[in-house]
């Protein structure tokens, strides 16, 4: 059982920055695929930004370029830098950790940021 925790998530004003964090405690942590997602209020969670087992990302077309996901394996951590927030990010994010038979989520991180 892989269990993941994502912490970060506070009140910023418009303009700041955050960083995320999601640390699982599962082995081989190098081989799973890591994404994050958000759910604001009243809306449907959304895919954030992906990145793979060698390193490659992709990203929503609304964050790409203000967002950046990055990994470092040997703390077994997904990272989330987020730049130039808007209150439109306001949201709960959730980290996704997948290998070939399953998904694991974590219990999200709240993300306000205010104008």
């Amino acid at each position: 059982q892989v269990e993941l925790r994502e912490s970060g998530g506070r009140l910023v004003q418009a303009g700041g920055s955050l960083r995320l964090s999601c640390t699982a405690s599962a082995r081989f942590f190098s081989t799973y695929t890591a994404r994050w997602f958000r759910q604001a209020p009243g809306k449907e969670r959304e895919f954030v930004a992906r990145i793979n087992s060698k390193g490659d990302t992709t990203y929503a077309d609304s964050v790409r370029g203000q967002f950046t996901i990055s990994r470092e394996n040997a703390k077994n951590t997904v990272y989330l830098q987020m730049n130039s927030l808007k209150p439109e990010d306001t949201a709960v994010y959730y980290c996704k950790l997948s290998d070939l038979q399953r998904d694991y989520w974590g219990q999200g991180t709240q993300v306000t940021v205010s104008s």
